[in-house]
């Protein structure tokens, strides 16, 4: 049974890819402020994107590669459970960010505690995608680059959403800024509780199981996240371009 090393060498890079995934929420922000109109076009364009980038991660990559290390049966169960425990977070802290920033105006200061709700959300929910990046990034940086690129580009628009609410409540860009890194920081956080976890090694069947569970994960938040918010909206081919795009970068980033 191979084992890998976790050093201060061997953790930097997908730390780093897990910290740059995560505080995507801030550039959210950024362009929250420097796009004054962010078209549905764009959002629905831009979760396409993450969605088939994800979902073909999770299946080609992350459930086939626990399938070689721990068998058909108890990879397929671990994917089962990553979903179960999403659907149980899901249920206690409900993620529907995007419905509830429609129709805000800026005169309404009780927007206030619906962005902290928002971005506590978020927070909650991104702990386990940054486990996601971490772990993906510590067996093989190439997969970890590559889910990296897909959270970071679902995490914009999580950033949008915490921004618009509590800047049309204060008034105040600062305050945007800091409820989105808050909530983005997450990620790194939940990769710091990995390594605290896993100790000084991980071995190749705990890296099979832990796929196969980040796998379920990847794909709970595809299906019940993702692509109905991007299929809502009167932009559906936009979405499958996004989705089909989304696929295409994956398969080129994991070929070369």
């Amino acid at each position: 049974m191979s084992t890998i090393a976790i050093t201060q060498h061997t953790v930097v890079l997908p730390l780093i890819l897990t910290t740059v995934a995560g505080l995507s929420t801030v550039f959210g922000s950024m362009i929250f402020f420097l796009i004054k109109k962010f078209k549905n076009s764009h959002l629905v364009f831009c979760l396409g994107l993450s969605a088939g980038a994800m979902l073909y991660i999770s299946f080609v990559e992350l459930l086939s590669k626990a399938i070689i290390d721990i068998g058909f049966t108890y990879a397929n169960l671990f994917f089962l459970v990553g979903i179960l425990a999403m659907m149980l977070i899901d249920f206690l802290v409900p993620h529907k960010y995007l419905n509830e920033t429609e129709g805000l105006h800026h005169e309404h200061a009780e927007l206030y505690p619906v962005g902290v709700f928002i971005a506590l959300g978020i927070a909650i929910h991104n702990f386990p995608e940054g486990m996601a990046v971490f772990i993906s990034g510590l067996s093989d940086i190439h997969l970890g680059i590559a889910l990296a690129v897909a959270i970071a580009v679902h995490n914009i628009p999580e950033g949008i959403a915490v921004s618009i609410p509590i800047y049309y409540a204060t008034r105040s860009k600062n305050k945007a800024f800091l409820y989105s890194f808050l909530s983005g920081i997450a990620e790194p956080i939940g990769a710091v509780l990995v390594i605290l976890w896993l100790g000084s090694s991980i071995s190749s069947s705990t890296i099979g199981y832990l796929f196969s569970f980040v796998a379920g994960i990847m794909v709970f938040i595809c299906f019940d996240e993702l692509l109905p918010q991007a299929m809502k909206i009167d932009y559906h081919k936009h979405a499958i371009a996004g989705i089909l795009l989304g696929m295409l970068a994956m398969i080129i980033s994991l070929a070369i």
